[in-house]
């Protein structure tokens, strides 16, 4: 199995803090929304029985390249709440950071079973078939982000065509 590229753990450091400061928080950005409420410490120890709480300090791990302690903590937001699709999503980010492949498909999937109209989304799973070097599968889902107005996804196709 292929470790990957420094580029590519950029990359994904990158996507996710791009979706930290787009959106205010990354659990709006992956659930979809935003929010303007006023800063407050998203690892209270108080709000332990809280998903958002598990999946902040994921989001945090994951910023910094800590994926095995993320994983361990998307985890436990999905035990707290099994609906939460952007702990799924971004525990298949981290997974695929991990050089887990098939589990991050897995996860990512079961994200975009609950938000089929979320492009950024497939967009992360069209990173992550890059990285296992399935390029056709990515090119389908980075043309389906693209589709659902994910302007990475946009980018990416822009910047292949230009180089082909």
């Amino acid at each position: 199995m292929t470790r990957p590229s420094a580029i590519t753990i950029c990359i994904f450091s990158l996507l996710l803090l791009a979706l930290a400061f787009t959106a205010g928080s990354l659990p709006a950005a992956a659930a979809g929304k935003t929010s303007a409420r006023a800063y407050t410490n998203p690892l209270s120890p108080a709000d332990s029985r809280d998903p958002n709480y598990w999946f902040q300090k994921g989001a945090l791990c994951a910023t910094y390249g800590n994926n095995p302690a993320a994983v361990t903590y998307f985890g436990k937001a999905i035990a707290l709440d099994p609906n939460h699709s952007g702990a799924y999503f971004s525990q298949g980010v981290s997974y695929g950071q991990l050089g887990n492949y098939a589990r991050a498909v897995a996860n990512i999937n079961r994200a975009i079973e609950m938000k089929p109209q979320n492009g950024l989304y497939y967009y992360g799973r069209a990173r992550v078939y890059l990285l296992s070097g399935e390029k056709e599968k990515a090119m389908v889902d980075f043309r389906k982000a693209a589709d659902l107005g994910d302007e990475d996804a946009q980018t990416y196709l822009k910047s292949v065509k230009s180089t082909e």
